[in-house]
């Protein structure tokens, strides 16, 4: 970066939801980092969202379609003028020192192409159950800052401009997979870091249901974007304990072809399925309590057990898709 104290663009794509947007722009204007440009991408909502980020002095721009989150991060990308550019999700509220974290990070490392930030185990608003659980959850195993992961979580990123230019927009044919794909092409060129001096809370969302849906649709897709080399979930223990989950559930009919000892084959394999990732479970004990621990055990089976779910069945579309595609390149090679 050519100066001490670049000027950072900070790009927040936005959907409706304008209390939550209040919170993150109230956040952004507290940060101790002095030179600061906002920009909202109204993303065709139907709130008032648009009209709470200009009078709180953002440059508002807005879609001509709804696309999602990808596309409005490219578009408040190119309007951009700082030298590092701050990608961050309308529903998290940055801790005060932020981005002068970041600044400094990549000034001192020019070599990190990308640097991602981590979400912090309470919720913004939302405090059911559920989000509670959401938080714990994703700090303790989607934003791990002591090690690689297969994202960079778009929801809280800085790039260096010069490095974004080079490397390109996000994809915006991607919804779900669109951090991992960003991290391959950094990687190509830059180092890619996750620090937790960068942190925020996220308004998590606020049933069971909404998790599971998006915990099974992330994972679907994610297998069929999976790339030779990566490990599914970044955890080869959780992966294998979510294939013992799926296992569990045909392993109930047991009994009826083994007798009584098959009847031990279930919980045995919910049990391993625990103990492989027995240290988010501690976590949530050791963080919340036993009554909470217990609620959190319960969601995250669940969780766990979806994605095996989402993830088996992007496996069997991708193998699908592979043979499907197979007769047509030949076709195509005989013509």
């Amino acid at each position: 970066m050519s100066r001490e104290r670049p000027l950072v663009s900070v790009i927040i794509p936005s959907y409706n939801r304008s209390d939550v947007l209040r919170l993150c722009l109230s956040a952004v204007k507290n940060q101790t980092y002095p030179h600061i440009e906002v920009i909202v991408v109204d993303d065709c909502g139907t709130e008032d969202a648009a009209e709470v980020a200009a009078s709180m002095g953002a440059k508002v721009l807005r879609t001509e379609v709804n696309g999602g989150p990808t596309p409005a991060r490219n578009l408040g990308a190119e309007h951009a003028t700082g030298e590092v550019l701050l990608f961050l999700d309308a529903d998290i509220a940055l801790d005060p020192d932020a981005v002068a974290n970041a600044v400094t990070i990549l000034a001192s490392e020019p070599s990190i192409g990308a640097l991602g930030g981590i979400l912090l185990p309470e919720s913004l608003v939302s405090q059911s159950l559920a989000s509670q659980y959401r938080a714990l959850q994703m700090y303790r195993w989607w934003m791990p800052a002591h090690r690689p992961t297969l994202e960079l979580h778009a929801s809280v990123l800085a790039v260096p401009a010069k490095v974004f230019a080079e490397v390109g927009p996000f994809d915006p044919l991607l919804r779900e997979t669109v951090s991992s794909d960003y991290r391959v092409r950094v990687k190509r060129s830059y180092d890619v870091k996750l620090t937790d001096a960068v942190r925020g809370r996220k308004d998590h969302d606020a049933t069971v249901r909404t998790i599971l849906g998006k915990v099974f649709r992330r994972a679907r897709i994610s297998a069929m974007d999976w790339r030779k080399g990566e490990t599914p979930g970044d955890s080869k223990p959780r992966a294998i304990g979510g294939v013992l989950l799926l296992a569990a559930v045909p392993a109930l009919a047991l009994p009826m072809a083994v007798g009584r000892a098959g009847a031990v084959v279930p919980p045995a394999l919910v049990a391993a399925a625990i103990a492989l990732d027995g240290g988010t479970h501690r976590f949530a004990f050791a963080q919340r309590g036993i009554p909470f621990g217990l609620y959190f055990s319960g969601v995250h089976l669940a969780v766990t057990f979806t994605g095996a779910l989402g993830g088996a069945l992007g496996v069997v579309q991708r193998l699908a898709l592979s043979r499907l595609e197979k007769p047509a390149q030949l076709l195509a090679t005989q013509d």
